[in-house]
């Protein structure tokens, strides 16, 4: 399986203030990640730092084979990675369509296909993004990154403050992408869940890599999953 993300000793700071020690993870082809940690422990930093939200002082960021250092954002998302960002960020006042397709790139991911997979997005069409409940708002960004057509997916807090139902359709739909092939780097609080998804996990505690491996193997560690991640 040929690697497709690779971040090697990342160190990102916001000003003087060090927020990224030396942050090193991977996703291969076809493989989902799972990147936990308590909150403010430097998940988000770690995906602003891949998309060149906020640059890297030292380290490197491979994403199919490119080196990302000095491009700007658009570019490194043109280059085939696609963000569910926290907190979704639809543009409110576009309609489910017009967010679906203002950032759509030509691709197998179509407004059918989006719409396909998340059957409410279609019923709401021509309805404006605000008016949408908190999951179809989820569900309506997950939709707008697939259509950027990408080769990497990115979710920060994937599931946070959604109803129990609205979370299992969600992570449903990250299990059939994953089956299709694409590549899931994930951030959410939910460990068991992303042990049904994830291939491996990358545990973050004040912006160092504390832990990797499998999540049956962080399951079975209680006294680690307290420590590191509260649960």
């Amino acid at each position: 399986m040929s690697s497709m993300l690779e971040v090697a000793g990342i160190e990102t700071f916001y000003g003087a203030a060090q927020a990224l020690f030396g942050v090193s993870l991977s996703v291969r082809e076809g493989e989902a990640i799972a990147l936990v940690g308590r909150n403010g422990m430097g998940k988000t930093t770690t995906i602003r730092s891949i998309l060149g939200l906020s640059r890297p002082r030292a380290g490197t960021i491979r994403f199919a084979g490119r080196q990302l250092a000095g491009l700007a954002p658009n570019r490194i998302a043109r280059l085939g990675i696609g963000l569910v960002p926290e907190g979704r960020q639809v543009f409110p006042t576009l309609s489910v369509r017009e967010n679906l397709v203002a950032t759509a790139r030509p691709g197998p991911w179509t407004e059918a296909r989006a719409t396909a997979l998340f059957p409410r997005l279609a019923e709401r069409a021509a309805q404006s993004a605000r008016t949408l409940s908190g999951g179809e708002q989820q569900m309506l960004a997950i939709g707008r990154a697939l259509m950027t057509n990408p080769r990497l997916l990115i979710l920060d807090e994937a599931t946070e403050g959604l109803a129990p139902l609205v979370r299992a359709e969600i992570w449903s739909v990250l299990a059939r992408l994953k089956q299709e092939g694409l590549s899931i780097l994930v951030v959410d609080k939910d460990v068991r869940a992303l042990a049904a998804l994830a291939d491996r996990f990358t545990v973050l505690e004040k912006g160092r890599v504390v832990w990797e491996g499998p999540g049956t193997a962080l399951l079975a560690d209680a006294a680690l999953m307290h420590a590191k991640l509260g649960v």
